[in-house]
């Protein structure tokens, strides 16, 4: 494809750049090379277009989606015939990208804009498009648009992508970038609450405008694990902790809570953390059921063994003899 332009080149990016970072970087390459500040530097104004037309599609996800598909044609055709091999896409996606004879007009197909050349312009030479009013006409100069027939473009087609995300991830939300098969990579704001088995439907990020489907997969945590809209953990402590300690920290989805243990507490009880659980598709949040494992150690120190046979020497001191004869009983 003549004149195809690298955004994010341009821009000094990488492809998996998030936006927020794009309009920074946007908004100081817009200031170093604006024409007001640069007056009579065609180089730095050409370049200040650059920016601009790079922004106006990195910007927006659906023009960015629909670019990063165009690179990645242009890339694996390229391949392609450099292997002798024959091409992955579809007819439908090939009669598609291949209507575009240049850069421009895809991008003004992209931009939904008019292109106005004078007439003879030279082939080949890069010409920027012009938005225009029909009033703006006048004779001598002649209008070319890119029309794309219902004929020509191909069925939308709906895709599913697997995503698999981080307990922690899956409950707060947020942005996350993802990378799909197809080579391309977008930044989605997931929803807070997410569970395995979830579909997301992102509308017009699929082929040719169709929707893109992520099937959810929360992976598993290797102390929390998620019960409907419950937290189930199991809680290890030593003997110590359990006769002496009387609050322990525990990790939640928030971070660590103190949590008491009540006296006497055994191995195998659970005890629970209110509203500390998994929120359900209303919000609203079980709680975090936490059972209690009394671990012994399997090796002392020496300090330790002496610790313990002096506490076996008090506890011995303390217990009545089970072999006390009846006749001492009565007395």
């Amino acid at each position: 494809m003549q004149n195809f332009r690298n955004y994010y080149e341009i821009l000094g990016v990488s492809p998996d750049t998030p936006t927020d970072e794009i309009k920074r970087v946007y908004r100081r390459l817009a200031r170093q090379y604006h024409p007001d500040l640069n007056p009579g530097d065609k180089e730095a104004e050409e370049q200040f277009k650059d920016i601009l037309e790079a922004y106006e599609v990195l910007s927006d996800p659906g023009k960015r989606t629909e670019y990063d598909q165009l690179s990645f044609f242009l890339r694996a055709r390229q391949n392609s015939r450099k292997r002798n091999s024959g091409s992955k896409f579809s007819s439908a996606e090939i009669e598609y990208f291949s209507q575009f004879p240049t850069f421009d007009s895809f991008l003004d197909s992209l931009l939904n804009r008019r292109r106005e050349v004078n007439q003879g312009q030279p082939t080949g030479e890069r010409s920027r498009p012009v938005e225009r009013n029909a009033e703006a006409y006048t004779p001598g100069r002649s209008k070319v648009y890119n029309t794309v027939t219902s004929e020509s473009r191909p069925m939308k087609r709906d895709i599913e992508a697997l995503l698999t995300l981080p307990l922690e991830k899956a409950y707060r939300g947020g942005k996350e970038r993802i990378r799909l098969e197809d080579g391309r990579s977008l930044e989605v704001d997931m929803p807070p609450g997410m569970v395995s088995g979830e579909k997301m439907r992102l509308r017009k990020l699929g082929m040719n405008g169709g929707d893109l489907y992520l099937k959810i997969t929360v992976a598993p945590h290797s102390f929390l694990q998620i019960a409907g809209n419950e937290i189930y953990c199991k809680l290890p402590i030593t003997p110590v902790e359990a006769i002496l300690v009387g609050q322990v920290e525990v990790l939640t989805l928030d971070g660590l809570v103190k949590m008491n243990l009540p006296p006497g507490v055994k191995s195998g009880q659970k005890l629970r953390l209110a509203n500390k659980g998994y929120p359900d598709n209303r919000g609203r949040r079980g709680d975090q059921v936490v059972e209690i494992e009394i671990q012994f150690p399997t090796q002392l120190t020496p300090e330790q063994r002496e610790l313990y046979e002096k506490l076996r020497d008090l506890e011995d001191n303390l217990r009545e003899p089970l072999w006390k004869s009846d006749a001492e009983s009565s007395d």
